[in-house]
Protein backbone atom coordinates (compact mmCIF):
# COMPACT_ATOMS: atom_id res chain seq x y z
CA UNK A 1 0.00 0.00 0.00
CA UNK A 2 1.36 3.19 -1.07
CA UNK A 3 1.90 6.23 1.64
CA UNK A 4 -0.72 9.09 1.30
CA UNK A 5 0.98 12.42 -0.49
CA UNK A 6 -0.19 15.98 0.23
CA UNK A 7 0.29 18.94 -2.02
CA UNK A 8 3.29 20.74 -1.43
CA UNK A 9 1.92 23.95 -1.21
CA UNK A 10 -0.60 23.38 1.12
CA UNK A 11 2.23 23.31 3.86
CA UNK A 12 3.48 27.14 2.48
CA UNK A 13 0.46 28.34 4.64
CA UNK A 14 2.02 26.98 7.65
CA UNK A 15 4.90 27.99 7.00
CA UNK A 16 4.10 31.47 6.85
CA UNK A 17 2.34 31.01 10.04
CA UNK A 18 5.29 29.84 11.48
CA UNK A 19 7.38 33.15 10.12
CA UNK A 20 5.08 35.50 11.40
CA UNK A 21 6.24 34.38 15.12
CA UNK A 22 9.78 34.48 14.41
CA UNK A 23 10.76 30.74 13.84
CA UNK A 24 12.93 29.34 10.88
CA UNK A 25 10.50 27.16 8.47
CA UNK A 26 12.98 26.06 6.37
CA UNK A 27 15.22 24.75 9.41
CA UNK A 28 12.14 22.91 10.27
CA UNK A 29 11.40 21.90 6.92
CA UNK A 30 14.23 20.40 6.30
CA UNK A 31 14.48 18.80 10.10
CA UNK A 32 11.14 17.13 8.49
CA UNK A 33 13.01 15.81 5.60
CA UNK A 34 10.54 18.07 3.46
CA UNK A 35 12.27 20.98 0.56
CA UNK A 36 11.03 24.01 1.31
CA UNK A 37 11.67 24.34 -2.61
CA UNK A 38 9.02 22.20 -3.41
CA UNK A 39 6.30 24.59 -2.17
CA UNK A 40 6.40 26.73 -5.03
CA UNK A 41 5.74 23.90 -7.73
CA UNK A 42 2.02 23.36 -8.36
CA UNK A 43 2.60 19.50 -9.16
CA UNK A 44 4.77 18.54 -6.23
CA UNK A 45 3.42 16.58 -3.10
CA UNK A 46 4.99 15.51 0.00
CA UNK A 47 4.57 12.16 2.27
CA UNK A 48 2.15 12.20 5.01
CA UNK A 49 4.84 11.20 7.21
CA UNK A 50 7.11 14.18 6.60
CA UNK A 51 3.95 16.61 6.83
CA UNK A 52 2.94 15.07 10.29
CA UNK A 53 6.69 15.64 11.50
CA UNK A 54 6.34 19.11 10.08
CA UNK A 55 3.53 19.71 12.38
CA UNK A 56 5.21 17.88 15.86
CA UNK A 57 8.34 19.90 14.98
CA UNK A 58 6.00 23.25 14.65
CA UNK A 59 4.11 22.49 17.74
CA UNK A 60 7.46 21.91 19.86
CA UNK A 61 9.19 25.23 18.35
CA UNK A 62 5.52 27.11 19.28
CA UNK A 63 4.70 25.79 22.14
CA UNK A 64 1.09 26.26 20.97
CA UNK A 65 -1.04 23.04 20.63
CA UNK A 66 -3.79 24.90 18.44
CA UNK A 67 -0.87 26.14 15.94
CA UNK A 68 -3.45 24.40 13.26
CA UNK A 69 -6.52 26.77 14.08
CA UNK A 70 -4.35 29.95 12.86
CA UNK A 71 -2.99 28.10 9.49
CA UNK A 72 -6.56 28.93 8.45
CA UNK A 73 -5.62 33.18 8.26
CA UNK A 74 -2.80 32.16 6.04
CA UNK A 75 -4.59 30.53 3.34
CA UNK A 76 -5.81 31.86 0.01
CA UNK A 77 -7.21 30.68 -3.57
CA UNK A 78 -3.64 29.84 -4.42
CA UNK A 79 -2.81 27.92 -2.02
CA UNK A 80 -4.99 25.07 -3.43
CA UNK A 81 -4.56 26.01 -6.92
CA UNK A 82 -7.68 25.23 -9.31
CA UNK A 83 -9.34 23.59 -6.47
CA UNK A 84 -9.09 27.26 -4.65
CA UNK A 85 -10.86 28.99 -7.65
CA UNK A 86 -13.19 26.05 -8.03
CA UNK A 87 -14.44 26.61 -4.77
CA UNK A 88 -14.45 30.34 -4.97
CA UNK A 89 -16.73 29.92 -7.78
CA UNK A 90 -19.24 27.82 -6.70
CA UNK A 91 -23.06 29.49 -6.61
CA UNK A 92 -24.03 27.91 -2.64
CA UNK A 93 -22.03 26.54 0.00
CA UNK A 94 -23.61 23.20 -0.91
CA UNK A 95 -22.06 23.27 -4.21
CA UNK A 96 -18.18 24.03 -3.07
CA UNK A 97 -18.28 21.23 -0.11
CA UNK A 98 -19.84 18.64 -3.13
CA UNK A 99 -16.34 19.89 -4.95
CA UNK A 100 -14.38 19.34 -2.01
CA UNK A 101 -15.64 15.76 -1.81
CA UNK A 102 -15.38 15.07 -5.51
CA UNK A 103 -11.47 16.40 -5.70
CA UNK A 104 -10.21 16.84 -2.23
CA UNK A 105 -7.63 14.34 -3.24
CA UNK A 106 -5.70 17.18 -4.96
CA UNK A 107 -5.09 18.79 -1.76
CA UNK A 108 -4.64 15.35 0.09
CA UNK A 109 -5.38 11.53 -0.43
CA UNK A 110 -4.39 10.57 3.28
CA UNK A 111 -8.65 11.64 4.02
CA UNK A 112 -12.16 10.15 2.81
CA UNK A 113 -14.80 12.77 2.73
CA UNK A 114 -18.48 12.46 3.21
CA UNK A 115 -21.05 14.99 2.72
CA UNK A 116 -24.55 13.85 4.02
CA UNK A 117 -28.11 15.23 4.13
CA UNK A 118 -30.44 14.81 7.15
CA UNK A 119 -33.72 15.94 7.93
CA UNK A 120 -31.60 18.02 10.74
CA UNK A 121 -29.06 19.22 8.21
CA UNK A 122 -25.91 18.29 6.63
CA UNK A 123 -22.78 16.89 7.70
CA UNK A 124 -19.70 17.35 6.28
CA UNK A 125 -16.81 14.62 7.53
CA UNK A 126 -13.60 13.60 7.25
CA UNK A 127 -11.73 9.95 8.56
CA UNK A 128 -8.24 8.65 7.49
CA UNK A 129 -8.33 6.34 4.90
CA UNK A 130 -8.72 2.31 5.63
CA UNK A 131 -4.97 1.06 6.54
CA UNK A 132 -3.13 4.28 6.65
CA UNK A 133 -1.82 6.36 10.04
CA UNK A 134 -4.62 9.03 11.25
CA UNK A 135 -2.39 12.41 10.09
CA UNK A 136 -1.49 15.17 12.86
CA UNK A 137 -4.24 16.11 15.16
CA UNK A 138 -3.20 19.87 14.00
CA UNK A 139 -3.30 19.68 10.50
CA UNK A 140 -7.34 18.35 11.14
CA UNK A 141 -7.79 21.25 13.24
CA UNK A 142 -6.44 22.92 10.06
CA UNK A 143 -9.03 21.65 7.60
CA UNK A 144 -11.46 22.28 10.17
CA UNK A 145 -10.49 25.74 10.44
CA UNK A 146 -9.76 26.54 7.00
CA UNK A 147 -13.71 25.23 6.16
CA UNK A 148 -15.60 27.56 8.99
CA UNK A 149 -13.04 30.43 7.14
CA UNK A 150 -14.34 29.87 4.03
CA UNK A 151 -18.28 29.97 4.96
CA UNK A 152 -17.81 33.38 7.12
CA UNK A 153 -16.11 34.97 3.92
CA UNK A 154 -19.32 33.83 2.09
CA UNK A 155 -21.84 34.22 4.82
CA UNK A 156 -20.54 36.75 7.43
CA UNK A 157 -18.06 36.78 10.29
CA UNK A 158 -20.55 36.14 12.63
CA UNK A 159 -21.83 32.61 11.25
CA UNK A 160 -21.28 29.53 12.86
CA UNK A 161 -21.66 25.90 12.15
CA UNK A 162 -24.12 23.93 14.42
CA UNK A 163 -21.63 21.82 15.37
CA UNK A 164 -17.76 20.70 15.55
CA UNK A 165 -16.32 16.95 16.28
CA UNK A 166 -12.86 16.90 16.21
CA UNK A 167 -10.87 13.57 16.57
CA UNK A 168 -8.15 14.75 18.77
CA UNK A 169 -8.08 14.32 22.87
CA UNK A 170 -9.74 17.00 24.38
CA UNK A 171 -6.94 19.79 25.17
CA UNK A 172 -5.96 20.66 28.64
CA UNK A 173 -7.26 24.65 27.02
CA UNK A 174 -10.29 24.24 25.20
CA UNK A 175 -10.69 28.61 25.00
CA UNK A 176 -8.48 28.37 21.47
CA UNK A 177 -10.85 26.24 19.72
CA UNK A 178 -13.85 27.88 21.48
CA UNK A 179 -12.99 30.69 19.92
CA UNK A 180 -12.21 29.66 16.47
CA UNK A 181 -15.80 27.51 16.11
CA UNK A 182 -18.22 29.12 18.30
CA UNK A 183 -20.33 26.23 18.47
CA UNK A 184 -20.80 23.74 20.18
CA UNK A 185 -17.53 21.48 20.74
CA UNK A 186 -17.00 17.48 20.87
CA UNK A 187 -13.45 16.43 21.06
CA UNK A 188 -12.05 12.57 20.93
CA UNK A 189 -14.63 12.02 18.19
CA UNK A 190 -14.44 9.39 15.85
CA UNK A 191 -14.12 11.79 12.64
CA UNK A 192 -13.44 15.59 12.04
CA UNK A 193 -16.89 16.69 11.49
CA UNK A 194 -19.13 19.98 10.58
CA UNK A 195 -22.33 20.15 10.62
CA UNK A 196 -24.58 22.78 9.07
CA UNK A 197 -28.21 24.19 8.39
CA UNK A 198 -30.17 23.45 5.08
CA UNK A 199 -30.45 27.14 4.61
CA UNK A 200 -26.78 27.81 5.36
CA UNK A 201 -25.31 25.60 2.85
CA UNK A 202 -28.35 26.27 0.11
CA UNK A 203 -28.49 29.77 0.00
CA UNK A 204 -27.51 31.26 -3.64
CA UNK A 205 -24.00 33.08 -3.10
CA UNK A 206 -23.54 36.30 -4.96
CA UNK A 207 -20.11 36.66 -6.26
CA UNK A 208 -20.84 32.45 -7.95
CA UNK A 209 -18.92 32.45 -11.56
CA UNK A 210 -19.83 29.13 -12.84
CA UNK A 211 -18.20 29.78 -15.66
CA UNK A 212 -14.89 29.83 -14.01
CA UNK A 213 -15.88 27.06 -11.84
CA UNK A 214 -16.55 24.81 -14.79
CA UNK A 215 -12.67 26.01 -16.25
CA UNK A 216 -10.96 24.64 -12.93
CA UNK A 217 -13.20 21.46 -12.85
CA UNK A 218 -12.01 20.68 -15.85
CA UNK A 219 -8.09 21.42 -14.71
CA UNK A 220 -8.67 19.23 -11.22
CA UNK A 221 -10.10 16.12 -13.80
CA UNK A 222 -6.84 16.45 -15.36
CA UNK A 223 -5.42 16.35 -12.09
CA UNK A 224 -7.10 13.50 -10.59
CA UNK A 225 -6.02 11.66 -13.61
CA UNK A 226 -2.44 12.18 -13.19
CA UNK A 227 -2.61 11.24 -9.33
CA UNK A 228 -4.47 7.76 -10.51
CA UNK A 229 -1.24 7.21 -12.59
CA UNK A 230 2.04 6.17 -10.32
CA UNK A 231 4.77 8.31 -10.20
CA UNK A 232 8.06 6.58 -9.95
CA UNK A 233 8.59 7.75 -6.56
CA UNK A 234 5.54 5.69 -5.91
CA UNK A 235 6.62 2.93 -7.74
CA UNK A 236 9.75 2.40 -6.06
CA UNK A 237 8.48 2.93 -2.48
CA UNK A 238 5.81 -0.03 -3.28
CA UNK A 239 9.14 -2.36 -4.29
CA UNK A 240 11.40 -1.01 -1.54
CA UNK A 241 8.36 -2.21 0.84
CA UNK A 242 7.85 -5.64 -0.45
CA UNK A 243 11.62 -6.36 -0.31
CA UNK A 244 12.71 -5.07 3.14
CA UNK A 245 12.65 -8.36 5.01
CA UNK A 246 15.29 -9.56 2.36
CA UNK A 247 17.66 -7.10 3.03
CA UNK A 248 17.95 -3.54 2.26
CA UNK A 249 17.51 -3.10 -1.80
CA UNK A 250 20.22 -1.83 -4.22
CA UNK A 251 18.92 0.42 -6.21
CA UNK A 252 20.05 -1.26 -9.64
CA UNK A 253 17.91 -4.43 -8.57
CA UNK A 254 14.79 -1.74 -8.29
CA UNK A 255 15.74 0.20 -11.63
CA UNK A 256 15.78 -3.64 -13.17
CA UNK A 257 12.51 -3.94 -11.31
CA UNK A 258 10.78 -1.29 -13.25
CA UNK A 259 12.39 -1.92 -16.69
CA UNK A 260 14.90 1.07 -16.73
CA UNK A 261 18.53 1.32 -16.18
CA UNK A 262 19.36 3.04 -13.27
CA UNK A 263 20.55 6.18 -14.84
CA UNK A 264 17.09 6.82 -15.87
CA UNK A 265 15.50 5.90 -12.67
CA UNK A 266 17.84 8.32 -11.11
CA UNK A 267 16.82 10.84 -13.43
CA UNK A 268 13.23 10.31 -13.41
CA UNK A 269 13.29 10.38 -9.06
CA UNK A 270 15.25 13.95 -9.78
CA UNK A 271 12.88 15.45 -11.61
CA UNK A 272 10.06 14.18 -9.18
CA UNK A 273 12.24 16.33 -6.28
CA UNK A 274 13.57 13.01 -4.84
CA UNK A 275 16.43 10.56 -4.78
CA UNK A 276 16.44 6.56 -3.98
CA UNK A 277 18.11 7.06 -0.62
CA UNK A 278 15.53 9.31 0.38
CA UNK A 279 12.86 7.53 -0.52
CA UNK A 280 14.88 3.86 0.77
CA UNK A 281 14.99 6.27 4.27
CA UNK A 282 11.21 7.73 4.77
CA UNK A 283 9.95 4.31 3.39
CA UNK A 284 11.90 2.49 6.32
CA UNK A 285 11.18 5.43 9.09
CA UNK A 286 7.53 5.44 8.20
CA UNK A 287 7.49 1.41 8.79
CA UNK A 288 9.52 1.50 12.03
CA UNK A 289 7.35 4.12 13.36
CA UNK A 290 4.28 1.78 12.18
CA UNK A 291 6.18 -1.34 13.63
CA UNK A 292 6.99 0.06 17.00
CA UNK A 293 3.25 0.95 18.01
CA UNK A 294 2.38 -2.49 18.10
CA UNK A 295 3.84 -3.71 21.35
CA UNK A 296 4.01 -7.29 20.12
CA UNK A 297 7.04 -6.33 17.45
CA UNK A 298 10.20 -6.78 19.22
CA UNK A 299 13.18 -4.70 17.73
CA UNK A 300 14.37 -7.68 16.38
CA UNK A 301 11.74 -8.15 14.53
CA UNK A 302 11.54 -4.50 13.53
CA UNK A 303 15.42 -4.52 12.37
CA UNK A 304 14.62 -7.44 10.40
CA UNK A 305 11.15 -5.89 8.38
CA UNK A 306 13.23 -3.13 7.60
CA UNK A 307 16.34 -5.05 6.52
CA UNK A 308 18.90 -4.12 8.39
CA UNK A 309 21.77 -6.23 9.04
CA UNK A 310 20.97 -6.16 13.05
CA UNK A 311 19.30 -4.41 15.67
CA UNK A 312 22.33 -1.54 16.62
CA UNK A 313 22.23 -1.10 12.90
CA UNK A 314 18.58 0.10 13.12
CA UNK A 315 18.65 1.80 16.47
CA UNK A 316 21.66 4.02 15.51
CA UNK A 317 19.40 5.01 12.18
CA UNK A 318 16.22 5.75 14.25
CA UNK A 319 18.49 7.70 16.49
CA UNK A 320 19.48 9.56 13.30
CA UNK A 321 15.63 10.14 11.99
CA UNK A 322 14.14 11.27 15.10
CA UNK A 323 16.24 11.91 17.93
CA UNK A 324 15.19 8.68 19.69
CA UNK A 325 16.13 5.33 20.53
CA UNK A 326 13.69 3.02 19.26
CA UNK A 327 12.88 1.94 22.90
CA UNK A 328 12.26 5.75 23.98
CA UNK A 329 9.93 6.31 21.00
CA UNK A 330 7.76 3.15 21.82
CA UNK A 331 8.09 4.41 25.70
CA UNK A 332 6.82 8.05 24.42
CA UNK A 333 3.70 6.18 22.33
CA UNK A 334 2.31 3.75 25.15
CA UNK A 335 3.00 6.13 27.92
Amino acid sequence: MTEPTTLASWTRALRKLLEARGLDSVALCREAGLDPRLMDDPRARYPLSATTRLWQLAVAASGDPALGLSVSRYITPTTFHALGYALSASGTLLELFERLVRYHRVVSDALCLRLERSADGYLFGLRVAEGHALPAAEALDAFAAIYVRTCRKRLGREWSPQAVYLQRPAPADATPWQAAFRAPLFFAAGETRLEFSHADLEQPLEDANPELAEHNEAVLQRALEQLDTPTWARRVRVLLEDRLPAGEPAAEGIAQSLHVSLRSLQRHLSEEGCSFEQLLSETRRRLAEQHLRDPRCSLSEVAYLLGFADTSSFSRAFKRWSGLSPSQYRAQRSG
